[in-house]
């Protein structure tokens, strides 16, 4: 038989078959009995803090948590843009707990930085402190193996999957197939939100997941990046929309697992915890150290702290596309919209993706109609630095719109921006296993993106980005947050997409605070920079061409038409950056295409025929 007949073959038995295949409940109760015969209870601390290092970091939120009343909140904030301190920061506060840890995450890969992570919560358990685990299941783990040695692992660690692909930890590309034919609703709803909090007491959100492009240890591409650390009142809020995931019908035990449970019912006993196998051990012994030292944290963590009052946390509930109407269940991305809409003077927005929802252009463009409209600047990728290029041409497509229509001024990174380039090289040049502690002087910062389901998948080997006619390390925006009016800012997991706004559970925090407003608006901008992104503006040029390709960007389909209302521009030698509005803007920069440093591909190619045909998908990209 032919392969294509045989992959149909094998796709209409999985519609047919799989959906209805869970794992019977006497397998679950067996299974359940053979983990918990199995699962290790032995302690490494006999005290009632159980061995916990200590951490001016928790230290600090707990004191927040004591001054705080329900009248005059009390927190304790710093934003985590710099990679490394955001890594450290982590087993810092890992290290550092004494009753609880939970994690809450879309990606967790098996390379470096999944392993480090796994292997200090599981080190916490042994400990005695309660670790819980909640990992979106399509793009985590992908290992039956390793979860069924995490199900026994020890009696403080318990991990849960969401919304599992036909009851399975793996999910084959049949079976991925299958699930867009045959349930493609429950299916394309993930869980898209960040969090680790220990002791209900701090708590780490943002955009990073577990895996080594979100803090720059990948040897390809890395992700432009960023997290919010969090102690005090609004900690309670993250344990409880934690608490909520956890007990949702969705998150599922691995005993429920089909392929888990059948490992486990066939293993022959328990297996040790094995040690991790590092690509760069040196660097992962180099953040430890750091993690342990005062001077260090001191430096890149605690001094950039600031004191502050009210900070508010929010999440989406699961139910959010079962229940697509019940207010609660939007939560989070109905207060990012409310952000956005009170707008006066300014929104500084960045985020992987420009692909608006229709509420999010109902409100710019209502903000664009009124007597005084609020400059808006859109950092975001351009297709040589996005790993999401199916996305990008959406984007692409609607660029007229976004400048004439919305008012944006979009400026798109470039793959080697200098920015990141420069701090990533400056974290290569300690590659030693212990490093000298900071003198004082500002922490080096960081910079990162994630895909939908006909994007980019978790796995680093799958989601390659277009070939650029340049060579180097790049980097790619990943990075959500919002400034509005220098008055208060957002940093979460939202990318401001239809998918985001509509499929994916998302979080994050609101900080009411102009300092952090303003450090927050500032790292944005430095995005913006001439070294580190073209301008998008419109041509000099108009004529039939440009007509013909207005006319082209408004069908659904067949929009082809090569030559757009606008394209990216570099600053010219010698000039000073300007807004695209300045009467000088076309003296002082040179177009350089709409697709600048991007070779020929099948990438590029395949980005035109989705600018054509894919307006329809756009909550699935």
């Amino acid at each position: 038989m032919h392969p294509r007949w045989i992959a149909l073959a094998s796709l209409l038995a999985a519609i047919l078959v799989l959906p209805g295949c869970a794992v019977s409940p006497s397998h679950i109760h067996r299974a359940d009995a053979v983990v918990a015969a199995d699962t290790h209870h032995e302690l490494d601390c006999d005290r009632a803090d159980h061995c916990a290092i200590d951490s001016p970091l928790l230290d600090a939120a707990r004191e927040a948590l004591e001054d705080a009343t329900d009248a005059q909140p009390v927190h304790v904030v710093t934003l985590l843009n710099d990679s490394e301190a955001a890594m450290v920061a982590r087993l810092n506060l890992i290290r550092a707990a004494q009753r609880s840890i939970d994690v809450q995450t879309y990606i967790w890969d098996q390379d470096d930085a999944g392993q480090l992570v796994l292997d200090e919560l599981f080190k916490a358990a042994r400990r005695g402190v309660k670790v819980r685990i909640l990992a979106d299941q399509l793009f985590s783990f992908n290992d039956a193996a390793l979860l069924k040695r995490l199900a026994d692992a020890h009696a403080n660690l318990e991990v849960r999957l969401y919304n599992p692909t036909f009851h399975e930890a793996q999910t084959s590309a049949v079976e991925f197939g299958a699930s867009i034919v045959c349930c493609f609703h429950h299916f394309n709803q993930r869980m898209h939100n960040k969090l680790l909090l220990v002791d209900d007491a701090i708590g780490i959100t943002g955009g990073r997941n577990y895996q080594d492009r979100y803090f720059d240890w990948d040897d390809d591409f890395d992700y432009v990046d960023r997290d919010v650390m969090v102690g005090g009142p609004a900690a309670r809020a993250m344990a409880s929309s934690f608490e909520t995931f956890w007990n949702h019908k969705r998150a599922t035990p691995l005993t429920h697992l089909r392929d888990v449970n059948h490992d486990i019912l066939a293993a022959d006993g328990p297996v040790s915890w094995p040690q991790p196998h590092y690509t760069h051990p040196q660097r992962v012994a180099r953040v430890l150290d750091e993690a342990d030292d005062a001077d260090w944290l001191d430096a890149a963590l605690v001094s950039q702290t600031l004191r502050t009052g009210r900070v508010d946390y929010f999440s989406d509930l699961p139910a959010k596309t079962t229940q697509p109407d019940k207010r609660s269940a939007q939560e989070f991305t109905a207060h990012v919209m409310r952000m956005i809409g009170a707008a006066q003077h300014e929104i500084v927005l960045q985020t992987p993706y420009l692909v608006l929802s229709e509420r999010a252009q109902a409100i710019f463009a209502g903000l664009r109609q009124s007597a005084s409209p609020p400059r808006i600047i859109v950092s975001t990728n351009s297709l040589a630095s996005t790993d999401a290029f199916a996305v990008y041409a959406i984007s692409y497509k609607h660029r007229k719109h976004y400048l004439k229509e919305y008012g944006f001024e979009i400026y798109e990174m470039k793959p080697h921006a200098a920015g990141p380039a420069e701090d990533n090289a400056e974290a290569a040049a300690d590659e030693g296993p212990s490093i000298a502690t900071h003198d004082g002087t500002q922490a080096r910062r960081r910079i990162g993106t994630e895909r939908g389901l006909l994007g980019s998948h978790g796995k680093a080997r799958r989601n390659r980005p277009a070939p650029l006619t340049t060579p180097g390390r790049r980097f790619g925006l990943h990075a959500k947050s919002i400034v509005v009016d220098d008055d208060f800012a957002m940093v979460g997991s939202h990318n401001f997409d239809p998918r985001s706004d509509h499929y994916n559970t998302e979080a994050g925090v609101i900080v009411y605070d102009a300092r952090f407003a303003g450090e927050l608006r500032d790292s944005i901008l430095r995005d913006t920079q001439p070294e580190n992104a073209w301008v998008i503006a419109p041509r000099q040029q108009g004529g039939l061409s440009m007509a013909i390709g207005d006319v082209s960007a408004s069908l659904p389909i067949f929009d082809l038409w090569p030559y757009r209302y606008a394209t990216s521009y570099d600053l010219k030698a010698g000039c000073t950056p300007m807004r695209p509005s300045d009467p000088a803007f076309f003296s002082c920069y040179t177009p350089v295409g709409d697709f600048p440093d991007v070779a020929i591909s099948s990438k590029l190619i395949y980005t035109r025929l989705i600018t054509a045909f894919g307006s329809g998908v756009k909550g699935i990209l």
